[in-house]
């Protein structure tokens, strides 16, 4: 059974940093595309990162360009969301997801992605 499973959210300050995870499970994460999308309290789901199966970004939110990354640890079958720099508006429940496909969606339409993970929380306030 293919699953995502997210952890590493939490309560931030603004300015701080935190690394989101994304383990997979039923399939390797390098045969796919996976994206990162996060939604706020009253607000659509919104695509942030994706990374193709061999490894190329793209970035779907212009507000995290510079401050998030996308890394993937093949051995571990994990994905990484590294977010520096944040800011208040980043607070939302972020998600991972897979397309099966090996390329990213040119944009990020929910209904590209196949399987979803159950989110993590992510609050930056003082």
């Amino acid at each position: 059974q293919l699953q995502l499973v997210e952890s590493g959210g939490g309560l931030v300050q603004p300015g701080g940093s935190l690394r989101l995870s994304c383990a997979a499970s039923g399939f390797t994460l390098d045969s796919y595309a996976i994206g990162w999308f996060r939604q706020a309290p009253g607000k659509e789901r919104e695509g942030v990162l994706c990374i193709t199966s061999w490894g190329d970004s793209t970035n779907y939110a212009d507000s995290v360009k510079d401050r998030f990354t996308f890394s993937r640890d093949n051995a571990k079958n994990t994905v990484y969301l590294q977010m520096n720099s944040l800011k208040p508006e980043d607070t939302a429940v972020y998600y991972c997801a897979v397309s099966l496909t090996t390329l990213c969606p040119p944009t990020p339409v929910i209904w590209e992605y196949d399987y979803w993970g159950q989110g993590t929380q992510v609050t930056v306030s003082s």
